[in-house]
């Protein structure tokens, strides 16, 4: 659970939108609609992963990108996970293994990076964001998860708003909807982090909020 903080801080769970913003809070979403110009929106909390599962089964999800876990392993009740991925019209897996058992049920399976090579930040359980830089080269055809979501992002038409190419550019442009009409009534605020430069991402030292 090396970046558990980290994934909650960005939006990762299905209950909150990023920047630990509410999904239940009409000025929540309005701050977020506005500052990544985004013109649809979440009516409410989506499925948890148990709940996921289900509604794949059930035929109600038809699509479904699993990143970074292996849920026929991990998840409660083997067996219904794998009828949900057997009956599931496209699932899609990024993962930096050649096979596991999730893999198994993939139509499409992306080659990501592993630890050692990842570029970015993570955030411990205290709240220090430290800044992680890859030891090793991808290997192959790997490339890291935001690498994917970017390229994946413009073939469906959203280029402009995902065209980065450092991870710099990706933590900045969050940093500022961290304090985007906050008037300090998040704590998660790291909106002075919105204007470093890639030279000073890169330098970064570990630190933790609330400033």
């Amino acid at each position: 659970q090396p970046n558990a903080m980290g994934g909650r801080e960005v939006g990762g769970l299905a209950n909150m939108l990023a920047a630990h913003m509410d999904l239940e809070n009409p000025d929540h979403i309005s701050a977020v609609k506005t500052y990544w110009n985004a013109p649809v929106m979440p009516k409410g909390q989506g499925l948890k992963a148990v709940d996921l599962f289900n509604a794949i089964g059930s035929g109600k999800v038809k699509f479904v990108w699993i990143m970074g876990t292996n849920p026929v392993v991990s998840m409660p009740n083997r067996g219904q996970v794998e009828r949900a991925l057997s009956k599931c019209d496209m699932v899609v897996v990024s993962d930096i293994v050649e096979s596991n058992d999730t893999l198994n049920y993939a139509h499409i399976a992306l080659p990501a990076t592993g630890w050692s090579e990842k570029d970015g930040t993570v955030t411990n359980s205290e709240r220090r964001i430290s800044r992680q830089r890859g030891i090793l080269p991808p290997p192959g055809s790997a490339k890291h998860d935001w690498q994917i979501l970017c390229e994946v992002a413009g073939k469906m038409g959203f280029g402009e708003a995902f065209n980065f190419t450092h991870p710099s550019q990706i933590f900045c442009e969050y940093a500022g909807l961290t304090g985007y009409q906050n008037n300090g009534k998040r704590q998660l605020d790291l909106s002075p982090l919105q204007a470093l430069s890639e030279v000073q991402y890169n330098g970064l030292s570990p630190l933790q909020w609330p400033f």
